[in-house]
């Protein structure tokens, strides 16, 4: 089993920045890729980026030169730098976590741009 715990949250203006945290527990050893994905009203949940344990990454093409995903396996930790964002990146934000077999998910975190 593992645990996920996202926080970072927020209201931001248009143009600003925000960093999400994903805290994970429990059977880390198992994961081999870490997440974010998020869904936004009326619509279905949506890949935004992924890291490897080899620190391989991959983003969605709508968030590409804006957002940063990083991890700090010492601290069990993965991380989501949101900068220049769009009002169309209002979501709940999740992560989640791959193991072989299994996919875990966080409870969200709203994130909300608005002026």
């Amino acid at each position: 089993q593992v645990q996920l715990v996202e926080s970072g949250g927020g209201l931001v203006q248009p143009g600003g920045s925000l960093r999400l945290s994903c805290t994970a527990s429990g059977s880390i050893f198992s994961i081999y890729a870490m997440g974010w994905y998020r869904q936004a009203p009326g619509k279905q949940r949506e890949f935004v980026a992924v890291i490897t344990t080899t620190d391989s990454t991959n983003y969605a093409d709508s968030v590409k030169g804006r957002f940063t995903i990083s991890r700090d396996s010492a601290k069990n930790m993965m991380y989501l730098q949101m900068n220049s964002l769009k009002p169309e990146d209002t979501a709940v934000y999740y992560c989640d976590a791959n193991t072989r077999g299994v996919t875990y998910w966080g409870q969200g975190t709203q994130v909300t741009v608005s002026s």
